[in-house]
């Protein structure tokens, strides 16, 4: 079962104190504005608004003022700015940001301060200041969630392992690193999507551990080397372990390619029986290398359902229609010639 979390946003406090990606931003005004959300990645600069034309602000995202908005603003008389910014206001904004470190004009100040609206400076320019803020934002507002798997690189391909307790999961991840492939995450799987893709890493407190029954809590990165763990991994294949069960009918052909959607994209799905005697590593092995083919473009399934229907249509070619195979005709009379003397 997926955990997900809410609907993907982050408060005006969590921008002013980030520290990553060297924003620079001061609160001005408007410290009751710090708990407003941001629910929207993509940045506004007023513009048209500033001349009384609100139509296209969109509420609870960031407004960049720079260097066009304070200039223009200075031409108005501080009553005309009062009442530009009065029906700005009213478009349930997120946050002013004034860039270039530029003198704040008194009616935006007094403005944001009685309408509970966070108003920030940052001595970046104001192109600088809205690539990194685009950045935080892109890594915050990211829809993210956990599960109960594993998740390893195999073949360069991410394969998500998932399946109840105790069905062999962990075992078989172990049994990939041996082989070379690589751990990104075991038990708890830490899901972000990012562009239409799904990422998984592990928890920050059980990272590159793994625990076997009967042997405890290990640390592959130790055991093995760095090259045997990575942190992050794009997700592109799930596989599904189940106990084997007689009757249950499960995909033979494999013409039908099932999903799971998860964050809300649809990822590569397919249910594996697990029974004593099965080599699992090697299954998930050979779903890794399949998932490469089809992604060059070949698909062994569908090719070999078309070679079967062209061998059916050319067997079928010249026969009557009651039957699959020509009807034999008589047997010919067996011919003896007469000795002569």
């Amino acid at each position: 079962m997926i955990t997900t979390s809410t609907t993907p946003s982050c408060t005006i406090q969590q921008l002013l104190e980030d520290t990553q990606y060297d924003l620079k931003l001061e609160l001005v005004a408007g410290r009751a504005g710090l708990q407003r959300r941001i629910s929207s990645s993509r940045i506004q600069k007023p513009g048209l608004a500033l001349t009384g034309f609100t139509e296209h602000l969109h509420p609870e995202r960031l407004q960049v003022f720079g260097n066009t908005e304070v200039s223009y603003l200075r031409t108005l008389t501080p009553q005309q700015q009062s009442a530009v910014l009065q029906k700005v206001f009213e478009s349930n904004l997120a946050c002013v940001v004034v860039t270039k470190g530029l003198d704040v004009p008194e009616p935006l100040l007094e403005g944001c301060e009685r309408t509970g609206l966070a108003l920030m400076r940052t001595p970046l320019i104001s192109s600088a200041f809205i690539s990194q803020v685009q950045s935080f934002l892109e890594e915050g507002l990211t829809a993210t969630g956990s599960l109960h798997g594993v998740l390893v690189d195999v073949f360069g391909v991410g394969v998500l392992l998932l399946g109840k307790s105790g069905i062999g999961k962990s075992e078989i991840a172990l049994d990939l690193v041996m082989r070379g492939h690589r751990l990104v995450a075991d038990d708890i799987v830490n899901l972000v999507r990012r562009q239409g893709d799904v990422y998984g890493h592990g928890n920050e407190m059980i990272q590159h551990h793994m625990e076997i029954r009967g042997l405890g809590i290990l640390n592959i990165k130790d055991l093995f080397g760095v090259a045997s763990v990575r942190d992050r991994k794009k997700i592109e294949l799930v596989i599904e372990l189940v106990e084997w069960s007689s009757g249950t009918e499960f995909d033979r052909l494999g013409l039908e390619q099932e999903s799971m959607n998860i964050l809300g994209a649809e990822l590569p799905h397919a249910v594996v029986p697990v029974r004593p005697g099965r080599n699992m590593t090697t299954i998930v092995e050979v779903a890794a290398r399949n998932h490469l083919l089809k992604l060059r473009g070949h698909h062994s399934a569908q090719e070999f359902a078309e070679r079967l229907a062209q061998a059916i249509s050319k067997q079928g070619k010249g026969t009557p229609s009651g039957g699959n195979r020509p009807v034999p005709g008589p047997k010919p009379t067996p011919h003896y010639e007469e000795d002569v003397e």
